[in-house]
């Protein structure tokens, strides 16, 4: 099992550092040292930020990658056309196993991050700048980062400055969550499609990027473009942040030029000399096969061509000696559990595909297969985000870059190679919420609860799979294939809400006692509906 990436990894650079300049110094660069390693900053004019950023080519480094002075002129345009204050939001919710580079970013270089954020904030005539975050080490680092500055979120201060922290979730790092988050709601998509540019943090203009894009932009204003165009290639010029874990020797993040060949950054972290596949971009890009590899440079333009994404910066090989369907099981399980749950492509979609995704690997044959395929093409551009877009393109990549395998497993026995865990999964030594057997965080202990279904009840209205597809499933009678069934506790909550919701009122939750050593009694903790039972049984 591969072993959970650290919130700061080994960081390595090739050629001359520009983000990680000092890195060989200190491990975190305070105000003082910053200013020794990168030297003061003036502030700009807006058209000459855009400019700049156009001069570049600087897109977002989040994965949509966005061209940085489009975004920057329209949040301009908006808030001189409505006479409002924008808002300046800096995206560090990195919240992806596979993904660190952000992280490292806000825990050792964070003043070079708020340096392009304040560029921006001060173009842009903001008062109000926010840096969102997920993990205890970058809201620890950020806050300090804001205290040496002297910013606070004082009412009386001239810019508004403080940390936005939301729980670890895929879909927090979403624009749409993260501004959500900041006017008090969940950290969730909001379920409608909105231009942050337009009307983002309390309807105002805001202007919302990736950690990484704000350092970038502090790089550029320091060294000019010209400097700055004389690292990488001429139409994507600069470094690129990559994290590389999967089947390597040394999980690391680093910064390379573009234009370096990807199998030289898999040599430096100690990949496999000729890897099965790449998964490029992270669990929400797309695998590259062995063959490929050798194409391939490290730019968005050139992975993009031999089918492969740079996405969030995530690079990942695997072996020979693993499966791929398996291994991509794995992930596509994490991402049907890391659904936000309020839209029926990504709850429902999700979770079906990755059972389609076992049924193949399982020798469902080629039904299975075109199964699996039309699942995913059915929840692409119907979500309340991008989460079961990136998804549904992970899925249809691992098929098409793996067709060896995908052969022995729907025309024979399955490929006979173990799946060894090599892609990550865990946070902070931690599974993220629904990943089985992966620490001990409070939702992936063993199942507390079990729901059962009252045949002389139930009327077949289907209400109890829409809600808990982890445990329901509808039979050609349009009835539950099961009668009762142990509950994942990262359903527990989902599984109270179809006792709750169900019209027939058949469902019924027992406590497991056995699952925590205690005596057995089953104590039934929900009953036609009463609320309050249910709750004190489930601990809430």
């Amino acid at each position: 099992m591969n072993e959970a990436l650290p919130d700061v990894p080994e960081v390595r650079v090739v050629g001359l550092p520009q983000l990680t300049s000092g890195f060989d110094l200190v491990e975190r660069l305070d105000l003082p040292m910053h200013l020794k390693v990168h030297g003061p900053l003036e502030p700009m004019g807006g058209e000459q930020l855009a400019k700049l950023a156009e001069n570049i080519n600087l897109k977002g480094r989040g994965g949509a990658g966005f061209p940085f002075h489009k975004k920057l002129r329209s949040v301009a345009e908006s808030a001189i056309k409505r006479g409002v204050r924008p808002v300046v939001v800096v995206n560090g919710s990195e919240d992806e196993p596979a993904c660190r580079k952000d992280t490292v970013m806000i825990n050792r270089a964070p003043h070079l991050i708020l340096d392009g954020a304040l560029l921006v904030a001060e173009a842009l005539g903001a008062r109000t700048l926010v840096v969102g975050v997920t993990r205890e080490s970058t809201q620890r680092s950020m806050e300090a980062a804001l205290a040496e500055r002297g910013l606070s979120n004082s009412r009386r201060s001239v810019l508004r400055a403080f940390v936005q922290r939301n729980p670890v979730r895929m879909v927090t790092g979403a624009a749409a969550s993260l501004i959500r988050s900041i006017d008090g709601g969940p950290a969730i998509p909001p379920g409608r499609k909105v231009s942050a540019s337009q009307n983002g943090v309390g309807g105002a203009p805001t202007l919302l990027s990736n950690a990484e894009t704000f350092a970038q932009l502090a790089i550029a204003a320091r060294i000019g473009p010209e400097r700055y165009g004389n690292t990488g290639l001429y139409d994507e010029p600069g470094t690129v942040m990559l994290t590389v874990s999967g089947a390597v020797a040394r999980p690391m993040v680093i910064e390379v030029p573009t234009g370096v060949p990807l199998r030289y950054v898999l040599q430096l972290a100690g990949a496999p000399p000729v890897p099965q596949g790449v998964l490029t971009g992270g669990y929400h890009g797309k695998w590259i096969d062995s063959a490929t590899v050798n194409e391939a440079i490290v730019s968005r333009n050139s992975l993009d061509a031999v089918g492969g994404s740079l996405g969030a910066g995530a690079i990942l090989p695997i072996s020979q000696e693993t499966c791929p369907l398996g291994e991509s099981l794995r992930v596509a399980r994490w991402l049907a559990e890391e659904s936000a749950g309020q839209c029926g492509p990504c709850y429902l979609g999700l979770p079906a595909a990755a059972r389609g995704m076992e049924d193949i690997i399982n020798g469902g044959g080629p039904a299975a297969l075109e199964a699996l395929k039309q699942v995913a093409t059915n929840v692409k551009r119907r979500g309340a985000c991008s989460h079961p877009d990136g998804s549904a393109m992970f899925l249809e990549s691992t098929i098409k870059a793996f067709t060896d395998d995908l052969a022995a497993h729907v025309l024979g026995n399955g490929c006979g190679r173990p799946v060894e865990g090599v892609l990550p999964l865990f946070e902070g030594g931690m599974a993220p919420t629904g990943v089985r057997g992966g620490g001990e965080a409070e939702e992936n202990g063993p199942s507390r609860q079990k729901i059962f279904v009252d045949w002389t009840l139930c009327r077949g209205h289907g209400l109890c799979a829409d809600i808990l597809p982890e445990v329901f499933q509808l039979g050609a009678d349009g009835f539950p294939t099961v009668a009762q069934a142990m509950v994942p506790r990262y359903a527990e909550a989902k599984a109270l809400r179809a006792v709750r919701r169900c019209p027939a009122l058949a469902l019924r939750i027992e406590e497991d006692t056995r699952a925590q050593d205690a005596t057995r009694s089953n104590l039934p903790v929900l009953s036609q509906g009463r609320e309050g039972r249910g709750r004190r049984a489930l601990g809430r």
